[in-house]
């Protein structure tokens, strides 16, 4: 069976409408704008409201309108695949939920959970069922409600997580565009730093774990921060020096928005300058898996067909990665 090449032919994403600023949370916290800001580089973040709400709500949102968007129908959609951490329940997977809801009847679909790096974990994974033909539309979902796990109370926590969706269409390439090469990586000794300590087998849900506020988020920040810096850039830097890349060879860098200092310290050891990056912490904070895709969204009409584009993600557990592609069209809106 011939190989194909799998394209991104279309993005969309979708951000719920309440914003949390820093303000706002120096009224529930002993914090500050000024601390919040230095140390993250975040000045608010989209919160998803309303009774009955959950992840699959942000991201039916977001296929929707990519859907709409790219003239495709329901029914020509083969596989479904949401990256996320935060799913509307523990079984049937939220990329079940998602489908029913978006009348997406042709296709299997399951979550894939990588922590920040789910996405591109998801995306690469998508990319292996267009590369053995047996798939011609797949899309990829990164999408979190993080505020769902994350506990107001905790200083250290709160400031940084918010909620958003994000989904990409993929099909195989006409040409030498798309998906060239990836590298993921895993070391699953870091999950002490960055994990949810119950709800899983080894700790199920009880009234104790409930009353230790154990599940919500659980972060050792200075671990995960030196973790984040050295592997995410080191990554980014192997995926060009494999593919033969410079700097100057480098239209973007898309980066999972976790620390605004993670994310410049990447761009540096990569030798590219800040206009080269894609940065939108400030306005949205850590979405987890949706903020690659939201990224793609907010600059897509600056992309240009050919582009190259270095994709790199840091999450718990620990996970990293990072995608060489080239943008398969001139971006729109």
């Amino acid at each position: 069976m011939s190989k194909f090449r799998a394209a991104i032919t279309g993005i969309q994403a979708y951000a719920p409408d309440y914003i949390l600023t820093n303000q706002e949370l120096e009224n529930m916290v002993d914090t500050t704008d000024e601390w919040i800001t230095t140390r993250t580089g975040i000045k608010e973040r989209h919160i998803q409201k309303g009774k009955g709400l959950g992840t699959s709500d942000m991201a039916v949102k977001a296929v929707e309108g990519l859907l709409e968007k790219t003239g495709t129908s329901p029914d020509d959609i083969d596989l479904v695949i949401c990256a996320t951490v935060t799913p509307d329940m523990l079984f049937p997977a939220t990329a079940n939920i998602i489908c029913d809801k978006a009348g997406i009847k042709n296709a299997f679909s399951f979550d894939l959970n990588a922590a920040c790096s789910g996405f591109i974990y998801a995306l690469i994974t998508a990319n292996k069922f267009i590369e053995s033909g047996s798939h011609k539309k797949v899309l990829v979902i990164g999408a979190d409600k993080m505020s769902s796990i994350v506990d107001y109370t905790d200083r250290q926590t709160c400031i940084i997580f918010g909620d958003a969706a994000g989904a990409v269409l993929l099909e195989p390439s006409t040409d030498d565009n798309g998906i060239i090469d990836s590298i993921l990586r895993t070391d699953g000794s870091g999950r002490v730093h960055l994990h949810q300590k119950a709800g899983g087998s080894v700790k199920p849900p009880s009234y104790e774990t409930i009353d230790a506020k154990e599940h919500f988020v659980f972060q050792e920040g200075q671990a995960v921060f030196k973790f984040a810096v050295i592997n995410m850039a080191d990554i980014s830097v192997e995926i060009m020096e494999k593919n033969g890349l410079k700097s100057e060879d480098i239209a973007w860098l898309v980066p999972h928005q976790a620390n605004l200092r993670i994310i410049e310290a990447t761009a540096r050891r990569m030798g590219l300058e800040r206009e080269k990056v894609m940065i939108n912490i400030p306005r949205y904070g850590n979405t987890t898996n949706g903020t690659i895709p939201m990224c793609l969204y907010e600059w897509e009409d600056q992309l240009k067909k050919g582009d190259n584009l270095i994709l790199a993600a840091f999450g718990g557990g620990f996970t990293w990665g990072s995608i060489y592609l080239k943008w398969a069209y001139d971006g729109k809106k």
